[in-house]
């Protein structure tokens, strides 16, 4: 009696092992950090670069048009005592309408960095999703989320697939670029 209830205890505990690894592959999830593509892959080294480089070179525009306005504006200040009214008005006419100048350029530059970040992070999101549709149909997923838009507060690194994603697509881009040159 012991002993057909060790054996039928064994086989309960082997039938729910099948059970489980079977289930498992069932429900294949996976994770993609999406952050962590753009900072580790070689398309996503590009637009940071290109995307800061862009900055720098609107930032020093503004800084040296900044420093203008200043060196104006001290010069007024130096001027005005000796100046008509008239002609104090006429120049704090021309420093306000400057100074508009300035915002108006600054909204610029904001606007065109915000656009140009946007078009080359969409870019790369378009490649890399049909990449995540590629693997997911190939290796059987059932679902494949982006860590941190889906709300994902925990995953085991077991199920994160983004460290195969970033050679492949890498791989990606240096075939398109090879293309590009011909």
């Amino acid at each position: 009696m012991k002993t057909t209830k060790i054996a039928s205890a064994a086989a309960i505990l082997f039938l729910f092992s099948l059970t489980l690894s079977y289930g498992a592959d069932v429900a294949k999830i996976g994770v993609v950090d999406f952050q962590r593509i753009l900072e580790v892959s070689s398309a996503g080294k590009s637009a940071q670069t290109k995307i800061k480089s862009q900055g720098e070179k609107m930032e020093t525009d503004l800084k040296k048009k900044g420093s203008e306005l200043e060196e104006l504006k001290k010069r007024l200040e130096r001027e005005v005592l000796v100046m008509s009214s008239e002609m104090r008005e006429e120049k704090e006419r021309e420093f306000r309408i400057k100074i508009n100048d300035f915002k108006s350029l600054e909204k610029k530059y904001k606007e065109e960095f915000k656009i140009l970040n946007n078009r080359l992070v969409n870019r790369i999101k378009k490649d890399v999703f049909e990449l995540i549709e590629e693997i997911g149909k190939k290796e059987g997923y059932l679902l494949i989320v982006e860590k941190r838009e889906a709300g994902v507060l925990y995953s085991p690194t077991t199920i994160d697939i983004t460290d195969k994603l970033i050679p492949l697509y890498n791989d990606k881009v240096a075939q398109q670029a090879k293309k590009d040159k011909k």
